[in-house]
């Protein structure tokens, strides 16, 4: 049983805008984050972040983001995945990463090879998931303060931020602000070759000077590699895998952001008119700088110039640049100079050349040949899994995450009509056997076929219109689930980036947020810093989520909870087998606990006189309620 916050009902909240909660919000860290972002946008000094990184409420929120994460079901070399930690007490998991941090040594990175499309493989690095936790934990800390200093165009591993972004501004500069020539730089295994005495450098340029956090960084950095039992240790790189290496590689890259920056697009002059326009007419006119502009995902970039003689000069200063400042080189063969007018270019498996159209460069894009024949193998392989009803949801999964990925492409109709084309027989044959099925359970013949399919009781019907109803495509059914339609998908117009956007400032917040009300930082405050004791991290922290996904209010009677006085119910009591997992937790009235739990037919009747009931419709509501999740505790129906 659990008490919780909420006190106030909605009626006598005051009339302010409350937004949706996200996990910083659930454990009081907003506040503090903003903080840390105000003060990096200033140029302060922090010399004290182990405090904030050790803070109860920092840990709870990095088990509950790890958590969330679906890497955390990979075991590292202690053979130990999220599952281990769920029934930790939360006061020993906070005890437990506090006492790691005092004298931090890492255990050794798990080294996995990932095929590539190419025939390659990545190596990529899996730490435990007690160092995962530690680095998540600092990883918190470190975002607002780098993030206030990150170059605006960067798109990769940044919160809000996403590929169509990156690929909306590419084309915005392509099209509208005519920069033809493209600057294609490749860096030769980058995560392999970071500088480890340069990336510690960039951190204390940035401002972050705390000696201790520093040292476990680096030991993060210099932990050992398990391959196959073999143990290396690295002198140079971050391993791809780990929490921190996706910030520290922009850490690392955050500084050519700003040198291309700072030859044109962040040129000071002296003119009182700073407008950009303006500014960058008197550049043209009254200067030699050659004109470029970046737009960077991750370790994928490219310099975008007006003409050939000034993509040439910023190849080579940007391939020498990178040489000797962050003494890493770029591959010869994939790094070129791009004439969008003739030639194609590739960003983030699109392939876009101009085209043109009424006297004007239009921009053209499509899925490139990789990812097509990525998507072609991928399919093709789960159509050889077809034996579960999962099996068929995974196979819906891979196809309409790559229609929404792709759906940006001006020509994805053209593409996915042709990998449509491709797989149409091999998804009539795997799927033969469940038609024929079908057929002979319901008699029925080939032109009824269709009229009988929508008679069907379909698990996955709801989502299958919400997309495709549209679309005039052969109904496939495969255990009660319709097989998405590859060729069904539109082209919309990818959405460029508000840089204003931002999780650490009240203002980008409202751009972020929805308008819902939801649950007072009062009571928040309440049920995170009163954790029922000796349960585990996973019930405390499910326990914030499901008062959030309540809105505060009873699952039982819609009555406002009082956080104070409220219950925790097991959907399946633990002693049949029931988790603390989210899905099996509720928040109700005490009252309401009782009757689900309750054996007297007397005290029954008075408690269930006692909820808050507004109509006969509305009792009906809570009893069915009431008798489901009495069934589920093994206790017989009632009719109150």
């Amino acid at each position: 049983m659990t008490k919780t916050t909420s006190t106030a009902s909605k009626k006598d909240a005051p009339d302010v805008i409350k937004y949706q909660h996200r996990a910083t919000e659930y454990y009081g860290l907003q506040p503090v984050f903003d903080k840390l972002y105000d003060q990096s946008k200033r140029g302060h000094v922090f010399k004290d972040l182990m405090s904030y990184i050790t803070a109860p409420n920092n840990i709870m929120l990095a088990y509950r983001n790890l958590k969330a994460n679906s890497g955390s079901k990979t075991a590292g070399v202690d053979k130990k995945t999220i599952e281990n930690l769920k029934h930790i007490p939360t006061e020993d998991l906070i005890r437990m990463v506090q006492n790691k941090l005092r004298n931090y040594t890492p255990r050794a990175v798990r080294r996995v090879e990932i095929p590539k499309g190419d025939g390659k493989t990545r190596p990529l690095g899996i730490p435990t998931i007690e160092d995962r936790l530690v680095q998540q934990c600092i990883k918190q800390v470190l975002d607002p303060i780098c993030e206030a200093k990150f170059f605006e165009h960067s798109y990769g591993f940044r919160p809000e931020r996403t590929c169509e972004h990156a690929i909306s501004y590419f084309q915005k500069l392509a099209q509208r602000d005519k920069k033809h020539f493209v600057v294609d730089v490749d860096i030769k295994g980058f995560f392999d070759n970071v500088s480890h005495e340069k990336l510690m450098k960039q951190l204390w340029t940035l401002g972050i000077r705390d000696k201790n956090l520093l040292c476990v960084i680096g030991k993060c950095l210099k932990a050992p590699i398990d391959i196959n039992g073999d143990i290396t240790y690295p002198t140079k790189g971050t391993p791809q895998g780990g929490i921190l290496s996706p910030l520290l590689s922009n850490i690392v890259l955050n500084e050519l952001d700003w040198w291309v920056a700072d030859q044109w697009y962040h040129k000071k002059m002296r003119m009182t008119d700073q407008n950009k326009s303006n500014r960058y007419k008197a550049l043209r006119n009254k200067s030699r700088l050659k004109e470029g502009h970046l737009v960077r995902y991750a370790d994928d970039f490219k310099i975008m110039c007006t003409s050939k003689a000034d993509a040439v000069k910023w190849y080579h200063a940007v391939k020498n640049w990178l040489k000797e400042r962050l003494d890493l080189d770029i591959s010869d063969n994939k790094s070129k100079i791009t004439n969008l007018r003739k030639c194609n270019s590739e960003f983030l498996g699109f392939r876009f050349k101009l085209r043109a159209k009424e006297g004007k460069w239009v921009m053209k894009s499509h899925m490139t040949k990789k990812a097509k024949d990525k998507m072609v193998s991928d399919i093709k392989e789960q159509l050889n899994k077809l034996y579960k009803g999962k099996d068929v949801d995974l196979l819906n999964t891979k196809i309409l995450g790559r229609q929404r990925y792709y759906q940006i492409a001006t020509h994805i109709n053209i593409d996915m009509s042709e990998i449509n084309y491709l797989l149409s027989k091999s998804i009539w044959n795997k799927t033969s056997r469940y038609r024929k099925a079908i057929l002979r359970s319901c008699k029925r013949s080939k032109t009824e076929y269709k009229e009988y399919i929508k008679s069907l009781n379909i698990i996955n019907q709801e989502t299958y219109d919400k997309f495709y109803k549209t679309y005039n495509y052969k109904r496939i059914v495969v255990m009660n689930r319709l097989l998405f339609p590859i060729g069904a998908v539109t082209t919309r117009h990818a959405l460029g980036f508000t840089q204003a956007k931002t999780p650490y400032t009240e203002e980008g917040r409202k751009l972020i947020h929805k308008n819902l009300e939801c649950v007072s930082e009062e009571d928040l405050a309440y049920v995170r810093n009163n954790p029922i004791p000796n349960m585990s991290a996973q019930y405390n922290d499910n326990r914030i989520s499901v008062l959030t996904k309540q809105w505060g209010k009873c699952e039982i009677t819609g009555e406002p909870l009082d956080v104070r006085d409220m219950h925790c119910h097991h959907v399946i009591p633990r002693s049949k087998g029931g988790t603390d997992d989210f899905r099996n937790l509720i928040l109700v009235t005490p009252v309401a606990h009782r009757v689900i739990h309750g054996t007297d037919r007397i005290k029954l009747k008075e408690n269930f006189s006692k909820l808050w009931i507004r109509d006969w419709k509305h009792r009906e509501s809570i009893l069915r309620k009431l008798n489901k999740y009495r069934k589920l505790v093994g206790n017989e129906t009632v009719n109150l």
